[in-house]
């Protein structure tokens, strides 16, 4: 990895590691297209490696507010969609990987826009963890499905227990893609560069988190994610 990649690779995790800990969404929809278009190779292996301790401080932090209900649902669902995840990693080439990471990025943007107001049941969490477990095994990218079941609860829960879903999936997707032989070392090596980037992210987020304005923020994640998608579709 060159100075100037590796120099945007860790601008992207520290602001993704500072939206995900202020709004509890973000992390993926912001590194995974600068990845998809700088370092394509790291995708998911190096991505998923990284949001472990993310998403360990962020539920941590938040213990109190976690949807343990939900969580439970989702987890069940994500088990069944990472085979699905692992299946497309095997059927589609790296630069036909980029397209779906383009496309499920920019869908996933126009979803959460436009979803009307719910109160998610337990097949509404199932769903989500089914396409979460896909689409995260796949790409790094499962954060709006979450997102959006959880979107019209407290901040608070949405961030814990999106991050607790988010710790529990991605621990299962690494276990099926390290007995798929995908897990190699080559792959670790970037993500302790990128630690030091992570760690300042989330320790700006602890200043922010309880008085952002986390509406604001979620557009603007929105708004970079659609165009960081457009971006790697043109790529």
């Amino acid at each position: 990895m060159s100075p100037d990649v590796f120099a945007w690779v860790a601008l992207a995790v520290a602001a993704g590691a500072f939206v995900q800990g202020a709004t509890g969404m973000g992390f993926a929809l912001v590194v995974a297209p600068v990845l998809g278009l700088l370092a394509p190779a790291l995708l998911p292996i190096s991505l998923l490696v990284l949001m472990l301790p993310l998403n360990a401080l962020i539920a941590w932090r938040e213990r109190h507010a976690i949807d343990l209900r939900g969580t439970k649902w989702i987890s069940l669902g994500r088990v069944l969609g990472t085979f699905g995840g692992l299946w497309v990693l095997v059927v589609l080439p790296l630069n036909q990987l980029n397209i779906l990471i383009g496309v499920s990025t920019i869908a996933a943007v126009l979803v959460s826009w436009l979803a009307p107001a719910f109160a998610p049941g337990r097949k509404a969490f199932v769903s989500t963890g089914v396409i979460t477990g896909i689409t995260e095994t796949a790409t790094g990218i499962g954060g709006p499905p979450l997102a959006l079941v959880y979107q019209h609860m407290p901040v608070a829960t949405l961030r814990a227990s999106v991050a607790l879903c988010f710790l529990i999936g991605e621990l299962v997707s690494l276990l099926v893609l390290a007995l798929d032989g995908r897990l190699q070392a080559e792959l670790l090596l970037p993500v302790g560069w990128m630690l030091p980037a992570l760690a300042a992210g989330l320790i700006l987020s602890q200043l922010v988190h309880r008085t952002i304005n986390a509406r604001f923020l979620r557009q603007f994640v929105l708004v970079f994610a659609l165009v960081s998608g457009v971006l790697v579709l043109w790529q």
